[in-house]
């Protein structure tokens, strides 16, 4: 061989050698931690330990009330304050960045000079009763500046006058009797309704649908009052002057109105208002039940049709239209003048980098802004999850650092529509769902101060069980008791009393993108009322000026001890997903669920069997695939036990897979009509958008009665979700699961695990 071909073969060798030595030290020494922080098998439990021990009652406490001093309204100059506040904390805490981010989106505000109010109007158009403006200050809060009235933001402006119509909650089944069985049409009449049962921006839509040109809602004291309980500052329930603000956007999980599906960033394209998906069209407002009892009691027309349209006023409840008496001729006129802005509004992120994995991310997040001081909603939740920071970064200046990256967000805008979350998970889409594990919601922390609640994905279930059970209970009669042990004595589940109540994920908060859209499992824990015996709705001061710091202390924990527990049940979750070798999650627990599920939408779909008969529709392509996920989980977790823990590409690829479970029932298109919620085994009811729905696609077309004309369009519906069921699971199937592995490449494997 000439010299000059030896020196080639020489070169092809050499970069032979190199190209495999590069290969080896990748798989070799890529696999290895940052840093030799992961911790041992051992340690693990003792460290979990330390960091809800190191969570105190005082702090959350402090938190609270440093946070709810001042009004925080979305887009103000006192929550960005607030969010940089929280950023300097955080910073102080030992967490390895906390930026802020920001965004512009579509806002609603009341016109300053020209106040929101209802009036009465005679027959010359003279307004002889007007409603409040305001709502009188609590005590110790007179001199507060910057405090919004009550409003329902998104609401348009306008002058509408007309006869007064009760529609009970303006909900679906409530318009349904009004104009089937009572022959009251709502066109060109302003209604009025109650708070309570469904998402207040429903309600607008029903009125909408059934014609009316303006909603006024107020909340009832049969909804908003506990029994023997004094109205604040003496008790906890509402006063008669305060009324519930709150946005009427029915987004179905768009985030900014004018930038649906793209984050709302300087660049981005933006729709015209009037084209803003979900804004209403008609005028609304809420007022305080005093001023509710002066416009029902007139109220002429027909009697309520039976107890369940009566409130706790002192009136008939008589429906109308109209006025009785010499009263008849008097109208409703509403005065709306709210003003929509482009604002900028500012979440705070914040990470604490993973050793392990750092590409792969357990998210803690809650919405810091109010409508007015917050004390329970979001801000009970925003201490907490100050408190769960405050505890991680001790733990980081011990020395030990998480598996996988922790990242903490205090979201802005929630109460506009959930705006600061949905827009950060638009922006960062391909990221998170590449490499999200899960997101853990730090929304309100109590609700009331009966026992726990948990919702979340069926993934969660038996690590809920498992924390809840080492964590010390708060409630009075419990005390040398587990969280776990008042919560299954105080609200087991229906499905087996050997086990707590769980249920499904709903929206009305900021998992609403992460889950709902990207496929990312998610979880809620607070502290709630006894649903037993408590009637009323949420709370009764919700979204008033009475949700103070003082209402919490004084009425709703005021040892703070209840907080505390779900601040530990909250980091004691991150904790786990962010550094378990194996994540972990509970596949057969889903495989349970979805079981009960389909024989639930089965059982419902049998009200109108001769449809679906006539059609063609059969449940046992729903069936087959809920059999064949369950058979997949089995051997899924049959193949878990037996994973060696040792080796890095094996427990990488089981996590993988664990991971992306969920992401597996996502359908790109989206649910019928409602294109951002793309879940297909569970969503937001269409009627109702705080409850969680299973199988929404299939539930949505059987809801009504198959007379109404629409037969073969359901039917169609019925049959592509149950596909997109099978679909889902044949992602996860065993056949998959067997190419997965089969193809799966170590070298690809390890080159991703520190690129963050």
């Amino acid at each position: 061989m000439a010299p000059s071909g030896r020196r080639q073969y020489l070169w092809i060798f050499l970069a032979a050698a190199l190209a495999s030595f590069l290969a080896g030290f990748t798989v070799g020494w890529l696999s290895k931690p940052l840093k030799d922080t992961a911790t041992s098998a051992d340690s693990h439990q003792n460290l979990r330990w330390k960091l809800i021990s190191e969570m105190k009652a005082d702090n959350i406490k402090s938190f609270l009330r440093s946070f709810t001093k001042l009004p925080h309204l979305a887009g103000t100059e006192q929550n960005l304050l607030l969010a940089k506040k929280i950023q300097n904390q955080w910073k102080k805490f030992g967490l390895d960045s906390a930026e802020l981010v920001h965004y512009d989106v579509l806002l609603s505000y009341p016109n300053e000079t020209n106040a929101n109010y209802i009036s009465v109007i005679d027959e010359q158009g003279t307004e002889i009763f007007n409603t409040s403006y305001v709502e009188p200050p609590p005590d110790g809060y007179e001199n507060v500046k910057n405090i919004v009235p009550p409003y329902n933001a998104f609401s348009p402006p306008g002058v509408p006058e007309g006869e007064l119509v009760y529609v009970n909650y303006a909900r679906t089944e409530d318009f349904f009797k009004l104009e089937r069985e009572m022959n009251i049409n709502c066109t060109g009449k302003i209604v009025i309704a109650r708070y309570g049962r469904i998402f207040r921006g429903n309600k607008v839509k029903n009125a909408m649908l059934a014609g009316a040109k303006g909603i006024i809602l107020y909340s009832d004291p049969a909804d908003y009052s506990a029994p023997g309980v004094q109205p604040y500052p003496k008790g906890w329930n509402l006063p008669g002057t305060a009324a519930q603000r709150g946005n009427v956007l029915n987004l179905n999980g768009a985030g900014d109105p004018l930038t649906p599906g793209y984050p709302a960033k300087e660049y981005t394209f933006r729709l015209d208002v009037e084209d803003g998906v979900g804004i209403p069209q008609i005028p609304v407002h809420p007022i305080g039940y005093n001023d509710a009892e002066i416009l029902l009691r007139y109220l002429g027309g027909i009697a309520s049709p039976d107890d369940s349209w009566k409130g706790g006023l002192n009136v008939s409840y008589n429906i109308g239209p109209g006025f009785i008496g010499h009263d008849s001729f008097r109208k409703v006129r509403m005065h709306v003048y709210n003003i929509n802005k482009i604002t900028r509004i500012y979440n705070v992120i914040g990470t604490i980098r993973g050793s392990v994995e750092p590409d792969r991310y357990v998210i803690l997040g809650g919405h810091r802004d109010s409508w007015v001081f917050g004390g329970i909603d979001p801000t009970s939740g925003a201490a907490t999850l100050q408190e769960v920071a405050q505890s991680f970064g001790k733990l980081l200046s011990s020395g030990w650092r998480p598996r996988r990256t922790i990242i903490f967000a205090s979201w802005d805008a929630e109460e506009f529509g959930l705006l600061g979350s949905t827009e950060w998970a638009e922006e960062n889409v391909k990221t998170l769902q590449e490499r999200s594990v899960a997101y853990i919601n730090s929304d309100s922390s109590i609700e009331g101060n009966y026992t726990l609640r948990v919702d979340c994905t069926p993934l969660l279930h038996q690590l809920v069980y498992k924390l809840t059970k080492e964590i010390s209970s708060p409630d009075d009669g419990f005390e040398s008791k587990s969280l776990y042990e008042s919560w299954l004595e105080k609200d087991p589940s229906s499905e087996s009393k050997t086990l707590p109540r769980i249920s499904k994920l709903g929206s009305g908060s900021d998992f609403e993108a992460y889950f709902q859209r990207l496929g990312i499992a998610s979880g809620r824990v607070r502290y709630t009322k006894n649903k037993k015996t408590d009637t009323y709705s949420s709370y009764p001061i919700y979204h008033t000026i009475y949700e103070t710091f003082e209402l919490v202390e004084k009425f709703y924990d005021p040892t703070f001890k209840k907080q505390l527990a779900v601040a530990q049940l909250r980091g004691a979750l991150v904790y786990e997903l962010a550094d378990a070798k194996i994540i972990p999650f509970n596949i057969q627990d889903y495989a349970k669920t979805l079981e009960n599920y389909a024989r639930s939408i089965y059982n419902s779909s049998r009200t109108h069997e001769q449809a679906c008969r006539s059609h063609g529709v059969s449940f046992e392509s729903l069936f087959s695939a809920v059999k064949n996920f369950s058979e997949a989980a089995s051997d899924f977790h049959r193949r878990l036990s037996q994973v060696d823990l040792n080796n890095p590409i094996a427990v990488r690829i089981m996590n993988d897979q664990l991971m992306f479970l969920e992401r597996a029932f996502i359908d790109p298109l989206g649910l019928p009509g409602r294109p951002f919620y793309r879940h297909i085994i569970f969503a937001p009811s269409s009627h109702n958008k705080y409850a969680g729905e299973s199988f929404p696609g299939i539930f949505d077309a059987i809801l009504y009665n198959p007379s109404s004309g629409r037969d073969s369009e359901r039917i169609l519906i019925v049959k592509s979700q149950t596909s997109s069921l099978f679909i889902g699971q044949e992602i996860f199937g065993s056949k998959n699961l067997k190419r997965y592995r089969q193809s799966a490449n170590p070298i690809k494997q390890t080159k991703e695990l520190h690129h963050l």
